[in-house]
């Protein structure tokens, strides 16, 4: 197959104009906070030699502004949260209340359309699954291991291992777990890892993401499997931040291993163990890959992220993806909140 250049020379243009416009925005960035601070710095140290030459008495040093001066450097960055995340945030609040062609205003009918349709209120309900079950489950997959390898010999060989599925895009992790699931017919030799192990019992081979709700079990535990390394190197960490002098007075209490880990352990590094949670149920509302890449959300596995792609850009139905983002975004504000009020709670503590 030839490389036919003038048919893509659109596309390389289009390219160089996003190359261009990203090496004049940064590069005009970068150029502005070494050339204004550098400005202000002759500026100052021209006084000086006047006022040294001339045997006046050497200005004052103004206090700086730091509002001024935060608001200078945080300028840039206010200015991209406000193209790429207010401006499209407004957006599509407005494009929910309108129709499929975003061309009239249809009021709430979209979100009527959410909550009444019967295939979306089956996405709202495998959401609410994977909520539940991959911040419980992950996190408490997490402590287990933080506490096992805590000490042990080959503890930092542990982690890594444990934590390696982190550094595994979603995509790459579906893939992987598409071929654990693979499923062939009878007679065939199985080379998915479950059916191979289902036919050495004497079972049959089965195919695994066909059937609900089974297969959306079995895409969480895609997710708890990449997710619990994450859990493991925070909780990991707040165990060993817990005083020594605590652990050794309880020692010398007596107190059984159990009882060290529901009355010192635990309350210990219940702030880290909130940060896991918060963190993980914030990924999950958000889940995308995984369902789009194992199954394409069918089977009754479709989650808001994935369904609110289909109806957007696969669909043509602007208004009713646009509810959904909209409603995943205000799923998630609950948790943001009560993580901000936690961490004031802990500074003033």
């Amino acid at each position: 197959m030839e490389f036919d250049f003038a048919a893509e020379q659109p596309k390389f243009l289009m390219l160089m104009y996003g190359l261009v416009a990203f090496v004049a925005v940064v590069g005009g960035l970068l150029l502005l906070l070494d050339v204004v601070p550098a400005w202000f710095a002759r500026r100052r140290e021209a006084q000086l030699v006047a006022a040294s030459a001339s045997g006046a008495p050497m200005p004052r040093r103004r206090k700086p502004r730091e509002g001024v001066f935060a608001l200078f450097f945080l300028l840039p960055t206010l200015l991209l949260l406000a193209i790429g995340l207010v401006v499209p945030a407004v957006r599509t609040v407005l494009l929910s209340f309108m129709d499929q062609g975003s061309d009239d205003w249809v009021g709430l009918r979209n979100y009527g359309w959410m909550f009444s349709e019967d295939s979306i209120v089956r996405v709202l309900l495998n959401t609410l699954i994977w909520v539940l079950l991959v911040p419980l489950v992950a996190t408490t997959f997490g402590l287990v291991y933080a506490v096992l390898v805590d000490k042990a010999r080959f503890e930092a060989v542990a982690k890594s291992l444990i934590f390696l599925p982190m550094a595994i895009s979603f995509v790459g992790a579906s893939i992987i777990w598409k071929f654990v699931y693979a499923y062939r017919g009878d007679g065939q030799e199985q080379i998915g890892l479950l059916n191979q192990i289902v036919v050495s019992l004497g079972g049959e081979p089965k195919q695994w993401l066909l059937d609900s709700p089974l297969n959306t079990l079995l895409l969480i535990v895609i997710m708890v499997w990449i997710q619990a390394g994450f859990a493991m190197v925070v909780l990991s960490a707040a165990i060993k931040a817990i005083p020594a002098d605590i652990v050794e007075a309880a020692r010398l209490d007596g107190v059984t291993p159990w009882q060290m880990f529901w009355q010192i352990t635990m309350p210990s590094i219940r702030p880290a163990l909130i940060v896991v949670v918060v963190t993980l149920s914030i990924a999950t509302l958000k889940v995308f890959d995984i369902v789009r890449t194992s199954t394409n959300g069918n089977y009754d596995t479709s989650v808001i992220a994935n369904e609110m792609y289909n109806q957007a850009f696969r669909y043509g139905e602007n208004g009713q993806g646009s509810a959904l983002a909209v409603f995943l975004f205000v799923l998630v504000i609950p948790i943001v909140i009560y993580q901000i009020r936690n961490i004031r709670q802990q500074r003033e503590g």
